[in-house]
């Protein structure tokens, strides 16, 4: 019949078009990638927290994106949207959106649409502005017939008569009415709002358990807070508890200098330029037990680092030396003091001629990877290590008022925030309401705002955090964008 000969027809091509094509393996596209992860990973971003962050989740979104695409079968081609922010600092003229830092990398977003490993890694490579010639050069290999039914999908164009004919799904008019259609708030949470239920609904005896055990050790230990310098999942802060509760149990006499202070979970041991007792995730307790026995000694050189930063403050007319842990690098102590010091000494042989508290109340924080004194939208200084002290000096006369405005718009925006998330909170029946530090408190306001002129029954009982990207965490979180349509 017509039928069986259109078919035969078809599967024939098909067979020709596969064993002609050329696609690229997994191991082929992280090779293929490796300029990209060498700009953005967030190894590489050490002195800067909050884009660390940002490139760090998005991240995991594409690992998860590029791991679809390799699983058979696999047909769902939503949209995703990621943001970057790149080390380079070649100025892109196409049309993705990005716009450069200070710090010298930019921000990039581009949204992956693509249903193949290569088509993908080349919509990467050329968002970043990165070049894609390598590529070319890879050694890609062609599939035989038994794989040709098993292999990642490949766009194949067809007549629109046999999608008619057939019945089919036409997949390129299916991504033209995914373009078309822009994801906002309602949509996404319509799609996501089942699975995040479910997935908070898995997590609450974790959760009752983590806050359980945080309120006993931070009882037992007589600690400030016990907190997380990344948002790993309920089950890890559990058992990161677990292992402290029985370090407790072992050697409690180690314990005995920790009163007051505040337990951070870290990548690295040691105590923070804030004060705060870094316990390292991946250390055993041989290593946190050496911690706590050297509190003393730890304790001791805090006291020469306040004394340090009162100095300071002394020679630069009273202005404050802070340090926010939220925008700066999770310091060491005692690299927070080499770097105190040598800023110290420079501008104790550079005797600049300010006026004894004349500055006072203004507040200042010192970075090590800038070249250029700037004034932060939230009023403080921040100051090169290696600042030319006479720059130094003309560039904080000139801001000095308007660091006093910024710090006083700061204290009434803090308010503000707080009261939106509080109202958001109990107009919406939240459980919990956050942000991830990377979204500043300007963003925050003008989420929340636009939040209370909507009606969104989806969050009753739900923790929202206000992120960069819409996302489903392991645990039943909600993240939006502050910026969501």
């Amino acid at each position: 019949t017509f039928y069986y000969f259109v078919r035969l027809c078809l599967d024939k091509i098909l067979l020709q078009c596969v064993l002609q094509s050329r696609t690229l393996s997994g191991a082929d596209a992280i090779n293929a990638l490796r300029p990209f992860y060498f700009a953005v990973h967030p190894d590489f971003f050490g002195q800067h927290p909050k884009e660390r962050e940002v490139n760090e989740n998005s991240l995991k979104r594409l690992n998860g994106y590029l791991e679809n695409l390799q699983k058979p079968g696999f047909r769902s081609f939503k949209p995703t949207q990621l943001t970057f922010y790149v080390r380079e600092r070649e100025p892109n003229s196409s049309n993705v959106q990005e716009s450069f830092s200070a710090s010298g990398f930019r921000v990039v977003s581009f949204t992956l649409h693509t249903r193949d490993l290569l088509s993908t890694v080349l919509d990467i490579l050329n968002s970043c502005s990165l070049s894609t010639e390598h590529v070319q050069s890879l050694n890609v290999s062609s599939q035989p017939h038994k794989e040709a039914k098993s292999t990642v999908n490949r766009p194949i164009k067809w007549d629109k008569t046999y999608y008619s004919f057939t019945g089919f799904k036409d997949p390129e008019e299916e991504l033209e009415q995914a373009q078309r259609v822009e994801t906002t708030l309602l949509s996404w949470l319509d799609d996501n709002e089942a699975s995040a239920v479910k997935k908070l609904k898995k997590s609450l005896p974790l959760r009752k358990e983590l806050e359980r055990l945080k309120i006993e050790l931070s009882h037992e230990l007589q600690l400030s807070d016990i907190r997380w310098q990344r948002s790993w999942g309920i089950a890890h802060r559990c058992s990161q508890l677990h292992s402290l509760g029985r370090l407790v149990q072992q050697r409690p006499e180690i314990l005995e200098n920790v009163k007051g202070r505040t337990v951070v979970f870290t990548d690295r041991s040691g105590m923070s330029a804030a004060g705060h007792i870094m316990l390292g995730t991946m250390d055993v307790h041989h290593h946190w037990t050496k911690i706590f026995e050297r509190l003393p000694n730890y304790y001791k050189l805090q006291k020469r680092l306040l004394l340090l930063e009162d100095r300071i403050s002394q020679l630069l007319g009273g202005i404050q030396v802070i340090y926010i842990e939220e925008l700066q690098p999770l310091f060491t102590l005692e690299e927070y003091f080499e770097t105190l010091n040598s800023f110290y000494n420079k501008l104790r042989d550079s005797r600049l001629p300010f006026h004894p508290h004349s500055l006072r109340g203004l507040q200042m924080i010192l970075e090590s990877d800038r070249y250029a004194p700037s004034l932060h939208e939230l009023g403080h200084f921040m100051i090169p290590t290696i600042c030319d002290p006479a720059a130094l000096q003309w560039f904080i006369f000139a801001k000095a008022q308007e660091a006093r405005e910024n710090l006083k718009r700061k204290e009434e925006m803090m308010l503000t925030e707080k009261e939106l998330i509080n109202t958001s909170t109990e107009r919406f029946s939240l459980d919990r309401l956050y942000k991830e530090p990377s979204v500043s408190s300007a963003q925050m306001i003008d989420c929340c705002k636009r939040l209370l002129e909507e009606s969104l029954p989806y969050l009753q009982g739900m923790h929202l955090c206000i992120s960069h990207f819409y996302s489903v965490l392991q645990d039943g979180d909600l993240c939006i964008p502050w910026n969501w349509k």
